[in-house]
């Protein structure tokens, strides 16, 4: 294929290059017209990353005949009708559906799972507009994690589920807390607690949420850190919410100067569970806890990898709790092909891109650096090279990060260069590539980068460089891809894992690396003149402690 075809994909040309106004994305013209312009259901696969096309294709009419339909339409089912939708009939068809579909449950009583969604509205009652909303965005057929999650959080059960990154985990955290606001009488009082670890994740569990549910149903807020409107802190005119969705610290300050009060509510949830319970939140998440005095508290733990210290920890704040697996622990998805390429010195890597770009490759591509600064640097490499790309990473404003994220979900953008960042939650659909530019410090993180591809079934494929001082620590990712069933050649196989000392060290503090800039060396040191300067002059600055 053409090089400037491949990476054209996704750009708006204009006028002076065609003698018309052409959109990529616009629906087709008459007969007569005599541009022939993509539709959207035209939409080429590789950027197609809104998955207009499985959308479409899962917002078709009920099976029933049209005429049926049309006499029914308050009665018919949004979800197709399946012969799956009848009840199970004994224990062993449950054994047998949860093992073909690779569920392993732990736990007393556990409730059975549903094959479909109509077999759940059978046993749980939910609004029309529900099965609506999901069938219209594409939500027909539940995941494994879905069929059984749901369940059990309907029940009242408290939960720690650990499902594959793009397996449908925001769904199955959601539905319960919608079954229990329309059902309990909770409409006035919020009721779900949802805590992310970072804003971009807590701001697309918000857009779900608002896509499947009508707010004069269920309403939700998104706490930012915009001050909360007097309206809202007034006890007596305040705007009542449903469901809250925050980050810990931003919700910490807000129950510290009495912004919120969380005592009615009766559903916690902390996706990407492993990260909160381990990773520097610990402490916010204790005073979340101690906030929330209801004694019929409901906690539900979510993420693609939950350590067994983070389970230990789990166990300690949660009652009899049942735990989920899908597929093997802590694995990636069997959707993506996993590649371990050696590059020598850390010069070889930007050799591999550059070549990569050269062969042809299927954007859009994430590739994930282990700082800001080898971020930017890296940026202004491909840049230089005239490659469509954007780099993301803390330092970045909040409208930049939403404008990145919308670009390139838009398939404005070609790569994306991030921190561990944009490692979790993010739900790119269609990512073809993720590079592991660094290598990642932990098993934990691997499983999560590489899961922004090979989303919803969708197939993907990473890539991750490693050098010589990376060598060490290889055999963890080696297993990870052995039980994501990837080919492994047998010298990687009989590497020796690494000691949990190393693992340890890792995790607290990554290699150092040379830089990838291939700018002259009186050029860099500049440059990091003026940074010491800046950062001196800060310092100087800033208050006494």
């Amino acid at each position: 294929m053409d090089m400037i075809k491949l990476l054209g994909m996704g750009a708006n040309f204009n006028r002076k290059d065609f003698g018309h106004d052409i959109n990529l994305f616009e629906k087709k013209k008459t007969k007569d017209s005599k541009l022939s312009i993509v539709a959207e259901d035209e939409i080429p696969e590789e950027i197609d990353i809104l998955n207009t096309k499985n959308q479409q294709n899962n917002t078709g009419k009920n099976p029933n005949s049209q005429e049926e339909t049309s006499k029914n339409k308050d009665t018919a089912s949004e979800f197709p009708l399946s012969p799956d939708d009848a009840p199970f009939e004994n224990d062993s068809q449950v054994d047998v559906f949860r093992k073909s579909n690779s569920i392993r449950v732990w736990g007393t009583d556990v409730p059975n799972p549903f094959r479909t969604f109509r077999m759940m509205q059978n046993r749980y009652s939910f609004g029309k507009y529900l099965e609506k909303n999901m069938s219209k965005n594409g939500f027909t057929v539940p995941t494994p994690i879905q069929q059984q999650a749901v369940p059990i959080s309907i029940d009242g059960r408290d939960l720690i589920a650990c499902a594959p990154t793009g397996s449908g985990k925001t769904i199955s955290f959601l539905l319960p807390i919608f079954h229990s606001i329309e059902n309990r009488s909770f409409s006035k009082d919020l009721f779900g607690l949802i805590i992310s670890p970072t804003r971009e994740l807590a701001i697309q569990t918000h857009n779900q949420i608002q896509l499947l549910t009508p707010k004069k149903k269920i309403s939700s807020y998104m706490l930012t850190k915009n001050p909360i409107s007097n309206a809202m802190q007034d006890p007596k005119s305040r705007k009542k919410f449903n469901i809250l969705i925050a980050t810990p610290l931003r919700l910490v300050y807000a129950i510290k100067n009495q912004e919120v009060d969380l005592n009615s509510v009766c559903h916690l949830v902390l996706d990407e569970a492993d990260r909160l319970l381990d990773e520097g939140f610990i402490e916010q998440i204790d005073d979340i806890l101690t906030a929330c005095t209801n004694s019929k508290l409901q906690i539900s733990l979510y993420s693609a990898t939950i350590p067994s210290m983070v389970e230990m920890l789990a166990n300690k704040i949660m009652k009899d709790p049942v735990k989920v697996v899908i597929g093997a622990s802590n694995a990636a998805t069997d959707t993506i092909k996993q590649k371990l390429i050696f590059v020598g010195q850390e010069e070889g890597k930007l050799v591999e891109i550059r070549n990569m770009i050269q062969s042809g490759f299927k954007p859009p591509c994430l590739i994930f650096v282990q700082s800001i600064d080898r971020a930017k640097e890296l940026f202004f490499e491909l840049v230089y090279d005239g490659i469509n790309v954007e780099v993301m990473h803390a330092e970045k404003t909040k409208q930049q990060r939403d404008r990145i994220i919308e670009n390139f979900k838009q398939g404005k953008l070609w790569i994306l260069i991030s921190t561990e960042l944009m490692a979790r939650g993010i739900d790119f659909k269609g990512v073809n590539l993720v590079i592991n530019y660094d290598f990642p410090q932990t098993v934990a993180s691997y499983i999560h980068r590489i899961g922004r591809t090979g989303r919803a079934g969708r197939e993907g494929e990473s890539i991750t460089y490693f050098t010589k001082e990376d060598a060490p620590y290889l055999k963890s990712i080696v297993n990870v891809m052995r039980q994501s069933g990837c080919e492994v050649p047998q010298w990687m196989v009989e590497l020796k894992n690494p000691s949990q000392t190393l693992k340890k060290n890792m995790k607290k503090r990554p290699i150092e690396r040379k830089s990838p800039s291939t700018a002259p060396l009186f050029d860099k040191k500049a440059k990091q003149r003026k940074k010491n300067i800046i950062n001196q002059s800060k310092k100087k600055s800033a208050p006494p402690s």
